[in-house]
Protein backbone atom coordinates (compact mmCIF):
# COMPACT_ATOMS: atom_id res chain seq x y z
CA UNK A 1 0.00 0.00 0.00
CA UNK A 2 1.21 3.47 -0.74
CA UNK A 3 2.50 5.50 2.13
CA UNK A 4 0.22 8.29 0.90
CA UNK A 5 -3.16 6.68 0.26
CA UNK A 6 -4.98 10.03 0.08
CA UNK A 7 -3.48 10.57 -3.40
CA UNK A 8 -4.71 7.31 -4.88
CA UNK A 9 -8.20 8.46 -5.99
CA UNK A 10 -6.85 11.44 -7.96
CA UNK A 11 -3.41 10.35 -9.07
CA UNK A 12 -4.54 9.26 -12.54
CA UNK A 13 -7.03 12.11 -13.01
CA UNK A 14 -4.78 15.16 -12.65
CA UNK A 15 -3.43 16.30 -16.06
CA UNK A 16 -0.22 17.63 -14.53
CA UNK A 17 2.57 15.53 -13.15
CA UNK A 18 2.67 15.04 -9.39
CA UNK A 19 5.80 13.93 -7.56
CA UNK A 20 6.39 13.66 -3.85
CA UNK A 21 9.94 13.52 -2.52
CA UNK A 22 11.58 13.67 0.85
CA UNK A 23 13.55 16.80 1.77
CA UNK A 24 16.60 15.30 0.05
CA UNK A 25 14.76 15.09 -3.26
CA UNK A 26 14.36 11.28 -3.30
CA UNK A 27 11.17 10.14 -5.00
CA UNK A 28 8.43 8.69 -2.83
CA UNK A 29 5.35 8.93 -5.00
CA UNK A 30 4.50 9.88 -8.61
CA UNK A 31 1.22 9.93 -10.49
CA UNK A 32 0.56 8.49 -13.93
CA UNK A 33 0.78 11.90 -15.64
CA UNK A 34 4.30 12.46 -14.36
CA UNK A 35 5.37 8.92 -15.25
CA UNK A 36 4.09 9.45 -18.78
CA UNK A 37 5.71 12.88 -18.98
CA UNK A 38 9.19 11.65 -18.16
CA UNK A 39 8.80 8.23 -19.83
CA UNK A 40 9.54 6.16 -16.69
CA UNK A 41 7.65 3.86 -14.41
CA UNK A 42 6.75 4.54 -10.80
CA UNK A 43 9.30 1.99 -9.61
CA UNK A 44 12.07 3.74 -11.58
CA UNK A 45 11.16 7.09 -10.06
CA UNK A 46 10.76 5.88 -6.48
CA UNK A 47 14.00 5.83 -4.58
CA UNK A 48 15.77 8.02 -7.15
CA UNK A 49 16.62 11.71 -6.94
CA UNK A 50 14.12 13.73 -8.94
CA UNK A 51 16.92 15.38 -10.98
CA UNK A 52 17.74 11.97 -12.48
CA UNK A 53 15.31 12.64 -15.32
CA UNK A 54 16.48 16.25 -15.89
CA UNK A 55 18.52 16.85 -19.02
CA UNK A 56 22.23 16.66 -18.35
CA UNK A 57 22.74 20.26 -19.48
CA UNK A 58 20.14 21.54 -16.98
CA UNK A 59 20.81 19.10 -14.11
CA UNK A 60 23.54 20.98 -12.22
CA UNK A 61 21.61 24.27 -12.24
CA UNK A 62 18.44 22.49 -11.10
CA UNK A 63 20.33 20.84 -8.21
CA UNK A 64 21.83 24.15 -7.06
CA UNK A 65 18.41 25.86 -7.03
CA UNK A 66 16.86 22.86 -5.26
CA UNK A 67 19.47 22.76 -2.47
CA UNK A 68 19.05 26.50 -1.88
CA UNK A 69 15.25 26.16 -1.62
CA UNK A 70 15.48 23.22 0.79
CA UNK A 71 18.03 24.99 2.97
CA UNK A 72 15.73 28.00 3.35
CA UNK A 73 12.57 25.82 3.45
CA UNK A 74 11.28 27.86 0.50
CA UNK A 75 9.16 26.92 -2.46
CA UNK A 76 11.05 25.79 -5.55
CA UNK A 77 10.37 27.04 -9.11
CA UNK A 78 12.52 26.05 -12.04
CA UNK A 79 12.22 25.45 -15.78
CA UNK A 80 14.21 22.54 -17.16
CA UNK A 81 14.21 19.92 -19.87
CA UNK A 82 13.40 16.33 -19.04
CA UNK A 83 15.47 13.80 -20.95
CA UNK A 84 13.44 10.79 -22.11
CA UNK A 85 14.97 7.35 -22.55
CA UNK A 86 14.43 7.54 -26.32
CA UNK A 87 16.58 10.67 -26.45
CA UNK A 88 13.72 13.15 -26.81
CA UNK A 89 13.39 16.14 -24.50
CA UNK A 90 10.38 17.78 -22.89
CA UNK A 91 10.40 21.29 -21.51
CA UNK A 92 8.78 21.48 -18.04
CA UNK A 93 8.01 24.01 -15.36
CA UNK A 94 8.82 22.51 -11.96
CA UNK A 95 6.99 23.80 -8.86
CA UNK A 96 7.66 22.32 -5.44
CA UNK A 97 6.62 23.31 -1.93
CA UNK A 98 7.40 21.87 1.50
CA UNK A 99 4.63 19.81 3.11
CA UNK A 100 6.04 19.33 6.62
CA UNK A 101 2.62 19.78 8.21
CA UNK A 102 1.46 16.42 6.86
CA UNK A 103 4.62 14.36 6.45
CA UNK A 104 6.88 13.50 9.26
CA UNK A 105 9.92 13.39 7.00
CA UNK A 106 9.46 17.01 5.85
CA UNK A 107 8.96 16.15 2.21
CA UNK A 108 8.13 18.21 -0.84
CA UNK A 109 5.22 17.98 -3.24
CA UNK A 110 6.15 18.74 -6.83
CA UNK A 111 3.82 19.87 -9.62
CA UNK A 112 5.37 19.44 -13.05
CA UNK A 113 3.82 21.14 -16.11
CA UNK A 114 4.64 20.41 -19.74
CA UNK A 115 5.56 23.78 -21.31
CA UNK A 116 7.01 22.47 -24.56
CA UNK A 117 4.43 24.29 -26.69
CA UNK A 118 5.09 27.52 -24.83
CA UNK A 119 8.84 27.12 -25.32
CA UNK A 120 8.36 26.56 -29.04
CA UNK A 121 6.31 29.74 -29.25
CA UNK A 122 8.83 31.64 -27.13
CA UNK A 123 11.67 30.47 -29.34
CA UNK A 124 9.74 31.52 -32.42
CA UNK A 125 9.13 34.92 -30.83
CA UNK A 126 12.81 35.33 -30.00
CA UNK A 127 13.77 34.42 -33.55
CA UNK A 128 11.20 36.88 -34.90
CA UNK A 129 12.47 39.62 -32.59
CA UNK A 130 16.03 38.95 -33.65
CA UNK A 131 15.05 39.06 -37.30
CA UNK A 132 13.09 42.28 -36.70
CA UNK A 133 16.05 43.81 -34.91
CA UNK A 134 18.36 42.87 -37.77
CA UNK A 135 15.87 44.30 -40.26
CA UNK A 136 15.64 47.55 -38.30
CA UNK A 137 19.42 47.73 -38.14
CA UNK A 138 19.65 47.26 -41.89
CA UNK A 139 16.97 49.90 -42.45
CA UNK A 140 18.69 52.31 -40.04
CA UNK A 141 22.03 51.79 -41.72
CA UNK A 142 20.43 52.38 -45.12
CA UNK A 143 18.68 55.58 -43.98
CA UNK A 144 21.88 56.88 -42.43
CA UNK A 145 23.96 56.22 -45.52
CA UNK A 146 21.70 57.26 -48.43
CA UNK A 147 22.17 60.64 -50.06
CA UNK A 148 18.53 61.75 -49.68
CA UNK A 149 17.04 63.41 -46.62
CA UNK A 150 14.42 61.34 -44.77
CA UNK A 151 12.03 62.69 -42.17
CA UNK A 152 8.99 61.03 -40.57
CA UNK A 153 6.05 62.28 -38.49
CA UNK A 154 3.26 60.74 -36.44
CA UNK A 155 -0.44 61.19 -37.14
CA UNK A 156 -0.42 64.46 -35.13
CA UNK A 157 2.25 65.98 -37.38
CA UNK A 158 5.07 65.74 -34.84
CA UNK A 159 8.56 64.77 -36.01
CA UNK A 160 9.54 61.21 -35.00
CA UNK A 161 12.74 60.65 -37.00
CA UNK A 162 15.36 62.47 -39.08
CA UNK A 163 18.32 60.93 -40.87
CA UNK A 164 21.70 62.73 -40.96
CA UNK A 165 21.08 64.31 -44.40
CA UNK A 166 17.80 65.86 -43.26
CA UNK A 167 19.58 67.18 -40.17
CA UNK A 168 22.15 68.89 -42.40
CA UNK A 169 19.58 70.41 -44.77
CA UNK A 170 17.15 71.67 -42.11
CA UNK A 171 19.71 72.67 -39.47
CA UNK A 172 17.87 70.68 -36.77
CA UNK A 173 19.35 67.59 -35.14
CA UNK A 174 17.06 64.63 -34.55
CA UNK A 175 17.06 64.90 -30.75
CA UNK A 176 15.85 68.51 -30.72
CA UNK A 177 13.39 67.99 -33.60
CA UNK A 178 11.56 64.92 -32.25
CA UNK A 179 8.23 66.09 -30.83
CA UNK A 180 8.23 69.41 -32.70
CA UNK A 181 5.62 70.23 -35.32
CA UNK A 182 6.81 69.39 -38.84
CA UNK A 183 6.20 72.99 -39.94
CA UNK A 184 8.79 74.15 -37.41
CA UNK A 185 11.46 71.81 -38.79
CA UNK A 186 10.48 71.41 -42.45
CA UNK A 187 9.55 75.02 -43.35
CA UNK A 188 8.86 75.19 -47.08
CA UNK A 189 7.74 78.13 -49.26
CA UNK A 190 7.02 78.77 -52.92
CA UNK A 191 10.09 80.07 -54.78
CA UNK A 192 8.03 82.64 -56.74
CA UNK A 193 5.82 84.15 -54.04
CA UNK A 194 7.82 83.10 -50.95
CA UNK A 195 4.48 82.16 -49.38
CA UNK A 196 4.19 79.11 -47.13
CA UNK A 197 3.17 76.02 -49.11
CA UNK A 198 0.87 73.21 -47.98
CA UNK A 199 2.89 70.53 -46.27
CA UNK A 200 3.03 67.42 -48.49
CA UNK A 201 2.81 65.01 -45.55
CA UNK A 202 -0.62 66.35 -44.63
CA UNK A 203 -1.80 65.76 -48.20
CA UNK A 204 -0.33 62.24 -48.11
CA UNK A 205 -2.18 61.40 -44.89
CA UNK A 206 -5.48 62.89 -46.05
CA UNK A 207 -5.39 61.19 -49.47
CA UNK A 208 -3.65 58.00 -48.27
CA UNK A 209 -1.35 58.20 -51.26
CA UNK A 210 2.10 59.30 -52.37
CA UNK A 211 2.30 63.07 -52.90
CA UNK A 212 5.15 64.89 -54.66
CA UNK A 213 6.45 68.26 -53.54
CA UNK A 214 5.21 71.26 -55.50
CA UNK A 215 7.55 72.55 -58.17
CA UNK A 216 9.85 75.42 -57.16
CA UNK A 217 9.68 74.54 -53.46
CA UNK A 218 12.20 76.20 -51.15
CA UNK A 219 13.27 74.85 -47.78
CA UNK A 220 14.04 77.58 -45.23
CA UNK A 221 16.67 76.13 -42.89
CA UNK A 222 17.02 76.95 -39.20
CA UNK A 223 19.85 79.35 -40.09
CA UNK A 224 17.62 81.21 -42.57
CA UNK A 225 19.41 79.78 -45.61
CA UNK A 226 17.21 78.69 -48.51
CA UNK A 227 17.49 75.54 -50.58
CA UNK A 228 15.46 74.45 -53.57
CA UNK A 229 14.26 70.88 -53.01
CA UNK A 230 12.29 68.12 -54.66
CA UNK A 231 10.86 64.96 -53.17
CA UNK A 232 7.71 63.13 -52.14
CA UNK A 233 5.71 62.14 -49.08
CA UNK A 234 3.90 58.89 -48.35
CA UNK A 235 1.62 57.67 -45.52
CA UNK A 236 2.83 55.12 -42.95
CA UNK A 237 0.48 52.23 -42.04
CA UNK A 238 0.38 49.87 -39.06
CA UNK A 239 -0.33 46.11 -39.14
CA UNK A 240 -4.07 46.78 -39.44
CA UNK A 241 -3.56 49.17 -42.38
CA UNK A 242 -4.42 52.22 -40.25
CA UNK A 243 -2.44 55.38 -41.05
CA UNK A 244 -0.05 56.22 -38.21
CA UNK A 245 1.95 59.03 -39.80
CA UNK A 246 3.92 59.91 -42.90
CA UNK A 247 7.45 59.97 -44.25
CA UNK A 248 8.99 62.50 -46.60
CA UNK A 249 12.09 61.99 -48.73
CA UNK A 250 13.69 65.06 -50.31
CA UNK A 251 16.91 66.34 -51.85
CA UNK A 252 18.42 69.64 -52.96
CA UNK A 253 18.11 70.62 -56.63
CA UNK A 254 19.55 73.33 -58.87
CA UNK A 255 17.09 76.02 -59.96
CA UNK A 256 16.95 77.63 -63.38
CA UNK A 257 18.84 80.88 -63.91
CA UNK A 258 15.55 82.77 -64.12
CA UNK A 259 14.30 81.35 -60.82
CA UNK A 260 17.66 81.95 -59.16
CA UNK A 261 17.62 85.59 -60.26
CA UNK A 262 14.07 85.97 -58.99
CA UNK A 263 15.07 84.49 -55.64
CA UNK A 264 18.02 86.85 -55.39
CA UNK A 265 15.70 89.78 -55.99
CA UNK A 266 13.19 88.51 -53.42
CA UNK A 267 16.02 88.16 -50.92
CA UNK A 268 16.74 91.90 -51.28
CA UNK A 269 13.27 93.31 -51.95
CA UNK A 270 9.88 93.50 -50.27
CA UNK A 271 7.47 91.18 -52.06
CA UNK A 272 4.51 93.60 -52.00
CA UNK A 273 6.01 96.99 -52.84
CA UNK A 274 9.19 96.01 -54.64
CA UNK A 275 11.19 98.33 -52.37
CA UNK A 276 14.38 97.15 -50.70
CA UNK A 277 13.71 95.16 -47.53
CA UNK A 278 15.21 95.76 -44.09
CA UNK A 279 18.05 93.29 -44.60
CA UNK A 280 19.17 94.96 -47.83
CA UNK A 281 18.81 98.41 -46.26
CA UNK A 282 21.04 97.52 -43.29
CA UNK A 283 23.75 96.24 -45.60
CA UNK A 284 23.56 99.35 -47.82
CA UNK A 285 23.47 101.67 -44.80
CA UNK A 286 26.73 100.20 -43.45
CA UNK A 287 28.43 100.60 -46.83
CA UNK A 288 27.16 104.14 -47.44
CA UNK A 289 28.14 105.30 -43.97
CA UNK A 290 31.65 103.90 -44.43
CA UNK A 291 31.98 105.86 -47.72
CA UNK A 292 30.64 109.04 -46.11
CA UNK A 293 33.17 108.73 -43.31
CA UNK A 294 35.97 108.11 -45.82
CA UNK A 295 35.05 111.05 -48.07
CA UNK A 296 33.84 113.31 -45.24
CA UNK A 297 30.40 113.80 -46.80
CA UNK A 298 26.97 114.07 -45.20
CA UNK A 299 24.08 111.59 -45.28
CA UNK A 300 20.42 111.99 -44.48
CA UNK A 301 18.01 109.43 -43.03
CA UNK A 302 14.20 109.73 -43.09
CA UNK A 303 12.10 107.45 -40.90
CA UNK A 304 8.54 107.48 -42.26
CA UNK A 305 5.34 106.15 -40.71
CA UNK A 306 1.98 106.04 -42.43
CA UNK A 307 -0.59 107.48 -40.02
CA UNK A 308 -3.76 105.51 -39.14
CA UNK A 309 -2.90 102.71 -41.54
CA UNK A 310 -4.53 100.04 -39.34
CA UNK A 311 -7.86 101.88 -39.42
CA UNK A 312 -7.63 102.27 -43.21
CA UNK A 313 -6.68 98.62 -43.65
CA UNK A 314 -9.62 97.49 -41.48
CA UNK A 315 -12.03 99.75 -43.37
CA UNK A 316 -10.79 99.01 -46.91
CA UNK A 317 -9.74 95.40 -46.47
CA UNK A 318 -6.33 93.89 -47.12
CA UNK A 319 -6.51 94.53 -50.87
CA UNK A 320 -7.22 98.21 -50.23
CA UNK A 321 -4.41 98.36 -47.67
CA UNK A 322 -2.03 96.76 -50.16
CA UNK A 323 -3.00 99.35 -52.77
CA UNK A 324 -2.16 102.15 -50.33
CA UNK A 325 1.25 100.69 -49.52
CA UNK A 326 2.12 100.11 -53.17
CA UNK A 327 1.03 103.64 -54.13
CA UNK A 328 3.01 105.19 -51.29
CA UNK A 329 6.10 103.15 -52.29
CA UNK A 330 5.88 104.50 -55.86
CA UNK A 331 5.52 108.07 -54.60
CA UNK A 332 8.52 107.68 -52.31
CA UNK A 333 10.61 106.50 -55.28
CA UNK A 334 9.57 109.53 -57.30
CA UNK A 335 10.78 111.93 -54.62
CA UNK A 336 14.41 110.76 -54.39
CA UNK A 337 17.44 110.43 -56.64
CA UNK A 338 18.53 107.20 -58.26
CA UNK A 339 21.51 107.14 -55.90
CA UNK A 340 19.25 107.21 -52.84
CA UNK A 341 17.61 104.17 -51.30
CA UNK A 342 13.96 103.61 -50.33
CA UNK A 343 13.18 100.70 -48.03
CA UNK A 344 10.02 99.17 -46.58
CA UNK A 345 11.31 98.79 -43.05
CA UNK A 346 8.31 96.84 -41.84
CA UNK A 347 4.49 97.03 -41.95
CA UNK A 348 3.60 100.70 -42.45
CA UNK A 349 7.14 102.00 -41.80
CA UNK A 350 9.55 103.15 -44.52
CA UNK A 351 13.11 104.44 -44.50
CA UNK A 352 14.81 106.69 -47.04
CA UNK A 353 18.61 106.87 -47.18
CA UNK A 354 19.91 110.06 -48.78
CA UNK A 355 23.54 109.73 -49.84
CA UNK A 356 25.98 112.63 -50.28
CA UNK A 357 23.84 115.62 -49.29
CA UNK A 358 25.42 119.07 -49.02
CA UNK A 359 23.55 120.34 -45.96
CA UNK A 360 21.08 118.92 -43.44
CA UNK A 361 18.37 121.12 -44.99
CA UNK A 362 18.38 118.93 -48.06
CA UNK A 363 17.04 116.09 -45.93
CA UNK A 364 14.19 118.29 -44.69
CA UNK A 365 13.44 119.46 -48.22
CA UNK A 366 13.06 115.83 -49.31
CA UNK A 367 10.81 115.18 -46.28
CA UNK A 368 8.59 118.08 -47.31
CA UNK A 369 8.50 116.85 -50.90
CA UNK A 370 7.48 113.37 -49.74
CA UNK A 371 4.74 114.80 -47.52
CA UNK A 372 3.30 116.77 -50.43
CA UNK A 373 3.46 113.78 -52.78
CA UNK A 374 1.75 111.50 -50.28
CA UNK A 375 -1.13 113.95 -49.82
CA UNK A 376 -2.43 113.43 -53.37
CA UNK A 377 -5.63 111.41 -53.04
CA UNK A 378 -5.83 107.74 -53.94
CA UNK A 379 -9.10 106.41 -55.35
CA UNK A 380 -9.98 103.00 -53.90
CA UNK A 381 -13.40 101.85 -54.97
CA UNK A 382 -15.74 104.76 -54.31
CA UNK A 383 -13.44 106.39 -51.74
CA UNK A 384 -10.75 109.04 -52.16
CA UNK A 385 -7.97 108.55 -49.62
CA UNK A 386 -5.43 111.24 -48.67
CA UNK A 387 -2.43 109.85 -46.81
CA UNK A 388 -0.84 111.44 -43.77
CA UNK A 389 2.76 110.77 -42.82
CA UNK A 390 4.95 111.29 -39.79
CA UNK A 391 8.61 111.73 -40.78
CA UNK A 392 11.60 111.84 -38.49
CA UNK A 393 14.98 113.05 -39.78
CA UNK A 394 18.57 112.42 -38.74
CA UNK A 395 21.77 113.54 -40.46
CA UNK A 396 25.33 112.22 -40.44
CA UNK A 397 27.54 113.40 -38.81
CA UNK A 398 25.43 115.94 -36.87
CA UNK A 399 23.17 113.30 -35.20
CA UNK A 400 25.50 110.33 -34.90
CA UNK A 401 28.18 108.30 -36.62
CA UNK A 402 26.75 104.76 -36.48
CA UNK A 403 23.72 103.22 -38.21
CA UNK A 404 22.19 102.38 -34.82
CA UNK A 405 22.52 105.96 -33.55
CA UNK A 406 21.15 107.54 -36.72
CA UNK A 407 18.19 105.15 -36.86
CA UNK A 408 17.42 105.79 -33.20
CA UNK A 409 17.43 109.58 -33.70
CA UNK A 410 15.18 109.42 -36.78
CA UNK A 411 12.81 106.96 -35.08
CA UNK A 412 12.60 109.14 -31.97
CA UNK A 413 11.93 112.21 -34.09
CA UNK A 414 9.13 110.40 -35.89
CA UNK A 415 7.68 109.30 -32.56
CA UNK A 416 7.67 112.93 -31.36
CA UNK A 417 5.66 113.89 -34.44
CA UNK A 418 3.14 111.13 -33.65
CA UNK A 419 2.87 112.30 -30.06
CA UNK A 420 2.39 115.94 -31.09
CA UNK A 421 -0.40 114.99 -33.48
CA UNK A 422 -2.24 112.96 -30.85
CA UNK A 423 -1.84 115.75 -28.31
CA UNK A 424 -2.97 118.63 -30.50
CA UNK A 425 -5.22 116.89 -33.05
CA UNK A 426 -3.83 119.50 -35.44
CA UNK A 427 -3.81 118.48 -39.10
CA UNK A 428 -1.05 121.04 -39.66
CA UNK A 429 1.31 119.33 -37.20
CA UNK A 430 4.93 119.23 -38.40
CA UNK A 431 5.86 116.09 -40.28
CA UNK A 432 9.64 116.36 -40.06
CA UNK A 433 11.87 117.22 -37.14
CA UNK A 434 15.28 116.13 -35.92
CA UNK A 435 16.86 115.61 -32.51
CA UNK A 436 20.14 117.11 -31.32
CA UNK A 437 19.63 120.47 -33.07
CA UNK A 438 21.43 122.52 -30.40
CA UNK A 439 24.46 123.20 -32.60
CA UNK A 440 22.57 123.83 -35.83
CA UNK A 441 22.16 127.27 -37.42
CA UNK A 442 18.92 128.99 -36.40
CA UNK A 443 17.62 129.12 -39.98
CA UNK A 444 17.75 125.30 -40.18
CA UNK A 445 15.70 124.98 -37.02
CA UNK A 446 13.20 127.60 -38.22
CA UNK A 447 12.81 125.99 -41.61
CA UNK A 448 12.53 122.57 -39.99
CA UNK A 449 9.51 123.55 -37.97
CA UNK A 450 7.92 125.04 -41.09
CA UNK A 451 7.63 121.60 -42.67
CA UNK A 452 3.97 120.79 -42.17
CA UNK A 453 1.48 118.29 -43.43
CA UNK A 454 -0.20 119.74 -46.52
CA UNK A 455 -3.75 121.08 -46.06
Amino acid sequence: MSKYPSFSPIKDVLPMGILITDRNGIGIYSNAAYQKLCGRSGDELSGSHWTMVVHSQDRDAAAVHWDAAVMMKNAFLFEARLELQNGETVWTRHNAAPVSDHFSDDGYIHVIEDISCYKVQEQARLVAEEQLFEEKERAQTTLNSIGDAVLSINIDGQVTYMNPVSETLTGFNCDEAVGLSLNEVFYVVDAHSLELTTNPTRKAIESDSIVTLDANTLLIAKSGDTLAIEGSAAPIHDFDAAITGAIIVFRGVRLSHETTSRMARFAQHDALTGLYNRHAFCERFEQSLALAQQHKTKMGLLFINLDKFKQMNDALGHDGGDTILITLANRLRSCVRSTDMVCRYGGDEFVVLLSEIETPMQAFDVAKKIGEAAAATIKIGEKNIALQLSIGVSVYPENGNTPKALLKIADLAMYRIKTAKRRTSDEKSPVAISENQNNWPKEWIRRTTDVRFPS
